[in-house]
Formats: structure tokens, sequence, C-alpha cells
């Protein structure tokens, strides 16, 4: 099997994304657009975003001194990550960003945090005991019986 052959392995990635506030406000479906079309063209398959926060920045950034942080969470193969950088520091709406992986427990719970409506299904847990038993598998106590 060759090496353009083998299946590129999915990576869980969380990315803050700081975005022109201003550009944001002005066209805010056209931003998102944006910003999910960088991702699209590097392979990312976002799961779940959502805009985070906005305000004054601590410092100015290339003239900036607002911006929103906008929290997108995809997956992708990790040979993407050099067309999102570079994406990116092309963009005139994104003026940084960061992007880090995401162990599966934490990247699920972020996931269902932000859109409860993608969150994967629980697994349900059988019982080991009785029928007198309660949810969580422990035996029921009774106060009244005496031995």
């Amino acid at each position: 099997m060759s090496v353009a052959e083998k299946k590129a392995v999915m990576v869980n990635y969380e990315g803050m994304f700081l975005l022109d506030s201003g550009k944001f406000a002005a066209d805010h479906e056209g931003t998102v657009a944006h910003l999910m079309e960088i991702l699209e063209k590097a392979g990312a398959e976002v799961v779940a975003h959502r805009p985070w926060q906005d305000g004054k920045l601590a410092y100015e950034i290339e003239g900036h001194m607002k911006g929103l942080h906008y929290l997108v969470y995809f997956t992708m193969p990790g040979s993407g990550m050099d067309l999102i950088t570079r994406a990116c520091h092309l963009s005139d709406m994104v003026i940084r960003q960061m992007v880090i992986k995401q162990p599966q427990t934490l990247f699920d719970a972020m996931v269902s945090a932000i859109d409860p409506t993608s969150a994967p299904e629980p697994v349900a847990v059988e019982s080991k005991g009785d029928s007198d038993s309660d949810e969580a598998g422990y035996d029921a106590i009774d106060d009244d019986d005496e031995g």
C-alpha cells in the first residue's frame, strides 16, 4: 500500500479565531461563511461553532482594539493545518488564530456544550443487581428491616 492510498487519520481540533468585530457586525453570515470556507478548503469537517466573546482587546493587534473570539470544533487530517494557518494570515477578517488538538472525551463534551443537538448518544449502562436496586446499581437500603 502506497502513502497516497493510506486513509488520512482524522484528528479532533478546537480552533479559536479572533475576528474583526467591525466586519462581523456588518456581515455576520458572510464572516462566518468566510471562516467555514477556510476550514473546508483545508479538509476540515466542522462539528460545532459559535461566537465566544466580543470586546476590547488587552492590547492592540494589527491596528485592532476590538475583536470577536469565534470558537470552532472540527475534525481534519493533520496535513491541513498549514493550509488553515496560511489562509488565516492572508484573510482580512481573521486577526489571529489558535488551533489545538483535543482528546475525544473533551472534544465530545465541548461539542455537546456548544451544540446539544450534535452530541453523541450516551451509552446505556446496565445495572448489576436485582430489580429492587436503584438506577445507579446500588442495592436499596430499607431502614425498616431488622437483620
